[in-house]
């Protein structure tokens, strides 16, 4: 299976994208106008090792939240990526078991690599 869960409105992951194109038989999640499922995180959890590691810390909500000044739990994590969309490490791009998490080049090159090997 190959998918991508992206924000349509985020010019990273926009470029991101593009970078990876030809995306032939790759499904794309927009998740602001279809929002994740608590399967599809817990799967994306599966295969990344923790729910912390699919978090964006540079999300505006989590210092609004006062959330960069609490502990926050595997559970914390999850409800909070469930809740707004916001949260997910953008973009996520999942490749026949595989993930690849962030915007990172490092990440974006090796999702291209698997994507396209």
């Amino acid at each position: 299976m190959k998918k991508i869960y992206h924000l349509g409105s985020c010019s990273t992951c926009q470029r991101i994208l593009k970078e990876l194109e030809p995306l032939d038989g790759v499904q794309l999640q927009e998740i602001k106008s279809e929002p994740m499922t608590a399967a599809q995180v817990d799967e994306m959890k599966a295969l990344s090792g923790s729910y912390e590691s699919l978090f964006s810390k540079r999300a505006m909500l989590f210092r609004q939240k006062g959330l960069h000044e609490k502990e926050l739990s595997e559970k914390d994590y999850k409800e909070l990526i469930l809740e707004h969309y916001t949260f997910l490490k953008r973009p996520v791009i999942l490749v026949d078991g595989q993930i690849f998490v962030g915007n990172s080049k490092k990440t974006a090159q090796e999702a291209k690599e698997a994507l396209h090997p």
